[in-house]
């Protein structure tokens, strides 16, 4: 395995930036960085992370995840997730592959494929998983393909197509059927998701939520803990704390933010922030505004 993620480092090197993020191909984006980061919290859409080199560190809800060359995360449904590049260095980078997947082109492998329905065994919605050399080939033929556009423009959704297929025969499969819609419980914690998103703000109607899930207080508690790694109180919290994080990124003071967020004092919010940041809003913005960060990068922090 390590002859190969170095042979898809060595195709990727020429077309990606060092020290940021690239995109190589649509859904396809390639992150490069020298140096370790400090925990970052944002919201990630379902996705597929694969490290190249060096180690990242990921945390969802009270579960702490720590990726090796080789290692790779997907999250089904739209996830809180903080992470942080553990090692890094000039000689040896961190570098990822982060592949947005899409819900259509997994139903339609599934369909033509022929594989198996059954009954979804998953109850998570994230799972870290060793790749396996089956499923590097295609990537490493994939990225071959970007000396050669127009050979791309053919061969390339043939290649994704058999890297989906590959994927849907590992142990993440269900995960993936998740992400087509399939799964009745997913798309339930989803419709709640999307409502907390954007009604994070405001206080959270445990009986609101169960009425939307369309699930008693105790089944919306199970199955959400279970699908997200935490509960929906702690997954609003967590937004509002990210929601803070960009007004602060703009100037906003904290008394002024912890208000605009739905905090009852500048005090909690303050507490809440540290122990979530591991640093006081006040401290953490000016740290922030001095290394020129920006709303968009606290939005869509790189893998």
């Amino acid at each position: 395995m390590e002859q190969k993620l170095h042979e898809i480092i060595n195709l990727l090197h020429p077309h990606v930036t060092v020290g940021g993020s690239k995109s190589v191909y649509p859904n396809y984006s390639v992150f490069w960085s020298s140096n370790a980061t400090c925990p970052v919290t944002t919201l990630y859409e379902p996705m597929l992370c694969l490290v190249l080199q060096g180690e990242k560190e990921v945390t969802v809800g009270e579960q702490v995840f720590r990726y090796t060359p080789g290692d790779f995360f997907i999250n089904s449904i739209e996830l809180p997730i903080a992470t942080q590049i553990i090692q890094a260095s000039q000689d040896t980078p961190y570098i990822s592959l982060s592949i947005t997947l899409d819900p259509d082109k997994l139903a339609q492998v599934i369909t033509e494929s022929g594989m198996e329905k059954r009954e979804p065994a998953q109850r998570e919605c994230f799972v870290l998983s060793k790749a396996s050399e089956d499923l590097l080939a295609p990537l490493s033929r994939l990225f071959e393909l970007l000396d050669t556009p127009d050979d791309a423009a053919f061969l390339a959704p043939m290649i994704e197509r058999e890297l989906l297929y590959r994927l849907l025969q590992s142990d993440q499969q269900e995960i993936l059927r998740q992400i087509t819609g399939n799964d009745y419980r997913v798309n339930k914690i989803r419709d709640v998701i999307n409502w907390v998103k954007e009604h994070y703000a405001e206080s959270m109607s445990i009986k609101g939520l169960t009425e939307q899930a369309g699930m008693s207080q105790a089944s919306l508690h199970r199955h959400f803990r279970s699908a997200t790694g935490m509960t929906p109180l702690q997954f609003q919290k967590t937004i509002r704390l990210q929601e803070a994080r960009k007004l602060l990124v703009e100037g906003k003071d904290v008394s002024e933010t912890a208000y605009a967020v739905g905090y009852e004092s500048p005090s909690q919010f303050s507490r809440e922030y540290s122990r979530l940041y591991g640093i006081a809003p006040s401290v953490d913005a000016k740290r922030l505004q001095a290394r020129g960060v920006t709303r968009q990068e606290i939005s869509h922090a790189p893998w």
